[in-house]
């Protein structure tokens, strides 16, 4: 698959991660417990696809590193709130369980791209 495709597709996918979340989360409980997890959940998915499109605009192999890092954080820090969630019995456990796939998969992915661009870097 050619890399303008690739990453048109990942920007989707990071935008349709963060969409699943913000739809997720009214579905969650009113108690606070549920509202806390949820709201970190949003503030976490949508930051993710946020800094890959900034990783798009990258003026460098070290600036873009940085913003891929800062999204394997944010996607890694989602998929924690997902686990606390479904470990308490909170919120819907399909929903949750969906989330929590696609947040594997995107770490994973991200996990990829960082190391490909680390060795770009290091072949520089």
């Amino acid at each position: 698959m050619p890399i303008q495709s690739q990453t048109t597709e990942l920007l989707a996918r990071t935008k349709a991660f963060a969409l699943t979340s913000i739809r997720f989360y009214p579905g969650l409980p009113k108690e606070t417990v549920a509202q806390i997890l949820g709201r970190q959940l949003v503030r976490s998915a949508t930051s993710a696809g946020a800094q890959y499109r900034e990783a798009q605009r990258a003026k460098s192999i070290a600036d873009f590193l940085s913003k891929t890092e800062g999204v394997l954080q944010e996607v890694d820090e989602a998929g924690y709130w997902l686990e606390l969630l479904e470990d308490s019995g909170i919120g819907a456990e399909g929903a949750n369980r969906v989330l929590r796939a696609e947040a594997k998969e995107l770490l994973a992915i991200f996990v990829a791209i960082t190391r490909k661009a680390k060795s770009t870097k290091l072949r520089r």
